[in-house]
């Protein structure tokens, strides 16, 4: 099975005054603005560090979900963040880490049951590969 997913930007102008805008596929996003200020200055608007940690806390999240399920166990709820850490670095800029912070109110679970799953999670999930160059780290809260 393989699926396709597809994102689009476009952008006018340069780096600092330019002007940009992000859609999805399914149209949770149309004609987003993103751009230099909204990246680096707290600006309205999106950023790239922004969605990858929106996609990596849904992916991570919906990854437990499954792992729980094998384990026994249904989430009364889970609330996942993830903290994308954009720094300069010698040649530019880089993601240097990336940080999950988990709750969650799982019935029949203990702490380190919950925390042991959740790690199984963050490795076998399909956006913590994709950026495993990145170091991802985890704290998990049992509610």
């Amino acid at each position: 099975m393989q699926i396709n997913r597809t994102a689009s930007a476009h952008w006018t102008g340069g780096l600092k005054d330019g002007k940009g805008l992000i859609s999805t596929q399914s149209g949770a996003l149309k004609d987003y603005p993103y751009g230099f200020a909204s990246r680096f200055e707290g600006i309205a608007g999106t950023n790239p560090e922004e969605l990858i940690g929106a996609a990596h806390a849904g992916c991570f999240t919906m990854a437990l979900s499954l792992i729980l399920g094998e384990a026994g166990f249904t989430a009364e709820h889970m609330e996942t963040s993830a903290k994308v850490t954009l720094e300069s670095v010698e040649g530019g800029f880089a993601i240097t880490a990336i940080h999950l912070s988990l709750s969650g109110r799982i019935p029949g679970a203990d702490e380190a049951t919950f925390t042991e799953l959740a790690n199984k999670a963050k490795a076998g999930c399909p956006i913590s590969k994709a950026l495993a160059a990145v170091p991802i780290t985890l704290d998990v809260k049992l509610a």
